[in-house]
């Protein structure tokens, strides 16, 4: 392996296990920080438009990325900067433990019934309005987020960083970001927030497809069903309205031997997805076997990450 590419082979390594120990870096935040200044410039350029809001993505996550492409150029003849920005850019870009952390904490509030700060703590993990919502939809909606964040946060950026380096690493959360902060299918973002979304989705086809099929593969390790879960996630992953959500939330599904989907509602809009899986509700210990079953789909991400960088 060429001195560079063992470098950032390295330097994922080292930025997978930073998040795994340490969590997020702290409150000053980098995608934090991106967040904020990508809020103060839509404040400024929003418009009903398509072509403004392709704008607005366009200079957001291209400043990002150009910002990774320099700090790839300046490292291409230095190995241990190069592993150093990649472990950082890592670091920075992964949720891994973050998400563990939240469905640990949905799974303790559910096993105690205190269901109004199960409600409360789902906006940790998810837009979904969750008035009313009793403990099977409570660990429903965890387990979903789960699964689709195991892809978001962990599968795609590893994938990305071995693939394009720092500049997929950054230029990855920085779409990611857009998508949750405008590409919600609201009446407002539904023109300006419609390239975020589909850049998005661009960016998530392939690691989306290798989230289920490591899902598949690292079921049995959480007390799963590989055998179940590529068949549901060949049966019902097409079924949710995101061409990417729907792959890992099916393999989840078929992997833990619930179903997932049904209705949902995000600040008054419903929307009716597709049902994934035929087993049971999910329940409380459910969450705590998607949250083992995330940990593993990430180790196997990080294997594969190793195995493609370039």
């Amino acid at each position: 392996m060429p001195l560079r590419q063992a470098a950032t082979a390295a330097g994922l390594v080292t930025g997978y296990v930073a998040d795994a120990v340490f969590g997020d870096p702290g409150k000053r935040h980098p995608v934090a920080g991106f967040g904020s200044a990508a809020q103060a410039l839509e404040q400024r350029v929003w418009a009903d438009s398509k072509v403004r809001g392709a704008a607005y993505t366009a200079v957001c996550a291209g400043t990002v990325t150009g910002l990774g492409v320099a700090a790839q150029f300046w490292t291409r003849k230095r190995p241990f900067a190069r592993f150093a920005l990649t472990a950082a850019s890592t670091w920075v870009v992964l949720g891994g433990k973050g998400l563990a952390a939240e469905g640990t904490r949905m799974a303790r509030l559910l096993d105690d019934g205190d269901l109004p700060g199960a409600r409360r703590r789902l906006s940790h993990l998810c837009a979904r309005d969750a008035t009313g919502l009793d403990t099977e939809q409570l660990a429903r909606a965890t387990t979903e987020s789960i699964a689709e964040n195991t892809s978001d946060a962990v599968v795609a950026p590893l994938l990305w960083g071995a693939v394009a380096g720092i500049p997929g690493l950054l230029g990855y959360r920085a779409l990611n970001t857009l998508d949750a902060m405008v590409g919600y299918r609201s009446p407002k973002y539904a023109n300006f927030g419609w390239a975020s979304a589909r850049t998005d989705d661009l960016a998530n086809l392939v690691p989306s497809r290798v989230g289920a099929v490591l899902t598949v593969v690292s079921a049995p390790l959480a007390g799963g069903f590989a055998k179940s879960a590529f068949r549901i996630w060949r049966r019902d992953g097409k079924h949710h309205p995101s061409p990417n959500a729907g792959q890992v939330e099916a393999a989840f599904a078929g992997a833990l031997g619930v179903r997932l989907g049904g209705t949902n509602s995000y600040g008054g809009r419903t929307e009716r997805r597709g049902v994934l899986g035929d087993g049971r509700e999910p329940e409380p210990v459910d969450v705590r076997r998607a949250v083992r079953l995330s940990r593993a789909v990430g180790l196997a991400a990080l294997a594969v990450a190793v195995a493609v960088t370039r």
